[in-house]
């Protein structure tokens, strides 16, 4: 895959974005409600909020704090991914990198668009009960799920030998296909479980074991210090999770707002994301190349 290939394949995902606000006309969405049934008035009483006016109108913005953190890791990753495609030096495993960091940049926006900055506006504003999750959060899952199996084609490129490599391919397509299939399923029928974090957890999650016995494996084989680098990545990725999970269930995040600061889990996460990102970039991005073909000198 050439970097132009690659190109004209960002400009259709993008290009694709801008249809993003007709599926508002598929609205099956809007018959998953809280659970329990929540108000405008009550969706906004916990949480901070804000009215903010652009372009003539006036919005609330809600979680003002969150908004930053996550609106500056999609920011920050888009711009590591970009960063991976112009000094890819013709590695198709950078390539693949850059796309994967994409997909998880434009994800990060969509998701902080709608469970944070106008997520009273994208699923409350106008009705009698807000609704659970949003077109927006659905694109979300999507683009995630790619993002994690265009690391898998990379990880083909960098750390798989000989046979192995097409299996991994062909796996990494139909697992795309079929996590895309369950999330619009889940959106069109709809099913709430097939919408939400946990099922994109619950996919990922195979691949990152994948991942972890692939690179440890090559490394105690071949001691290739990007082996390690990579595995100490999967490592710090499953920390955060687990962490973010720790702090979810703690309840700390709910203490602290009752004394007047707002942190969620979902800060936990997306700090310790910008982190993640950043040690992509100053350690895989240096080291990330592909195995030599068997018949290169």
């Amino acid at each position: 895959m050439q970097l132009h290939e690659v190109q004209v394949q960002i400009k259709r995902i993008l290009a694709f974005l801008l249809f993003l606000p007709l599926l508002y006309s598929c609205n099956r969405l809007d018959s998953i409600p809280y659970s329990p049934k929540i108000s405008p008035e009550a969706f906004l009483s916990e949480q901070p909020h804000t009215n903010i006016r652009i372009a003539g109108s006036d919005y609330i913005l809600i979680q003002p704090t969150s908004t930053i953190f996550v609106y500056s890791l999609g920011l920050i990753t888009l711009f590591i991914g970009l960063y991976f495609l112009k000094k890819n030096r013709k590695q198709k495993s950078k390539i693949w990198w850059g796309i994967a960091l994409l997909f998880w940049g434009l994800g990060a926006l969509l998701a902080g668009t709608s469970y944070q900055a106008f997520g009273f506006e994208i699923k409350c504003a106008g009705r009698e009960f807000c609704i659970w999750t949003s077109w927006w959060e659905v694109f979300y899952m999507i683009f995630t799920a790619a993002s994690i199996d265009a690391m898998l084609m990379a990880q083909t490129y960098s750390s798989v030998h000989g046979k192995w490599k097409k299996p991994l391919r062909v796996f990494a397509v139909a697992k795309f296909v079929t996590c895309t299939g369950l999330i619009l399923s889940g959106a069109l029928i709809p099913t709430k479980f097939l919408v939400s974090f946990e099922l994109l957890i619950l996919v990922s999650l195979p691949v990152m074991f994948v991942f972890i016995i692939l690179n440890a494996y090559r490394y105690k084989k071949e001691k290739d210090p990007l082996d390690l680098l990579l595995l100490l990545a999967w490592i710090f990725l499953g920390l955060i999770i687990a962490v973010y999970f720790l702090y979810l269930i703690s309840g700390f995040g709910e203490q602290l707002y009752k004394r007047g600061i707002w942190f969620t889990s979902n800060d936990v996460l997306h700090l310790g994301l910008i982190l993640w990102m950043l040690y992509i970039l100053l350690a895989i991005s240096v080291k990330m190349k592909d195995i030599p073909h068997p018949n290169c000198k």
